[in-house]
C-alpha cells in the first residue's frame, strides 16, 4: 500500500513526492560525475535509467519506507534535487539523504530542504534520532551537516562500498529528538 508524502513548504522551496514528470530535470544533474559518486550512486547513463530510479523511489512506501521528496524551486517550479529520510524505522530513527544539482550548489538549498524534512521527522513521525553520513572526502556534504547542527559522531572506517566496488570511510552525524526540541525552544531552529 502506498502512502503519499505530505507536501512541505519552505521560503524558497516546495518539497513533494517525486514524480515521473521530474525525469528530465533529474537526468540533467544525475548524469554529472560531480553528483552521484559523491552520494554513493553511479551517474545516470540514460533517460531510461533515470525513469527506473524514479520508479524505485516511488516504490519505497510499498516496502515500508517513506518515499523521496523532489526539491522544487517555488518561483520556477524546476526540480533541482531530492531529499529523503531513508532507512526508516518507525518511531525510532531514519537517515537523511539529499542531492542538489551542481547548478544550484552554494545557495543553501540542501540545508533548507533538509531542515524541513528533519522537522517533519521529529514533529510528525515521532523519530528519536536522525542520522546523516557523508564520505570523508565530501566536504560540501559535511558542511551541510554542520549547518544543520547535527553532531559529529565519528568516522565509520570502510563504512560504504560504492557501485564501482571501492570502499570509503564515512563521516557520521546525527541529531536526537531532545536536541532538536531544545534548539527549537531556544529559537535556534
Amino acid at each position: 500500500m502506498r502512502s503519499e508524502l505530505p507536501v512541505l513548504y519552505t521560503s524558497r522551496l516546495i518539497l513533494r513526492e517525486i514524480e515521473q514528470s521530474d525525469m528530465f530535470d533529474m537526468y540533467e544533474y544525475a548524469t554529472s560525475p560531480l553528483v552521484g559518486p559523491q552520494a554513493g550512486w553511479e551517474p545516470h547513463i540514460s533517460l531510461a535509467h533515470t525513469r527506473e530510479i524514479i520508479n524505485m523511489f516511488r516504490r519505497k512506501p510499498v516496502v515500508g519506507q517513506l518515499g523521496v521528496y523532489a526539491v522544487v524551486l517555488k518561483d520556477t517550479k524546476k526540480m533541482i534535487g531530492t531529499v529523503e529520510l531513508h532507512t526508516y524505522t518507525k518511531e525510532f530513527k531514519a537517515e537523511l539523504g539529499y542531492t542538489i544539482s551542481p547548478a544550484y550548489w552554494g545557495k543553501g538549498y540542501a540545508v533548507e530542504a533538509s531542515r524541513a524534512v528533519i522537522s517533519w521527522g521529529f514533529h510528525k513521525l515521532d523519530l528519536k534520532r536522525i542520522e546523516c553520513s557523508a564520505f570523508t572526502t565530501n566536504e560540501q556534504s559535511q558542511r551541510v551537516c554542520e549547518k544543520l547542527g547535527l553532531t559529529f559522531e565519528g568516522i565509520r572506517r570502510k563504512g560504504y562500498q560504492l557501485y564501482d566496488k571501492t570502499i570509503h570511510d564515512l563521516s557520521c552525524y546525527a541529531i536526537t529528538d531532545d536536541e532538536f526540541f531544545q534548539r527549537l525552544k531556544q529559537g535556534e531552529w
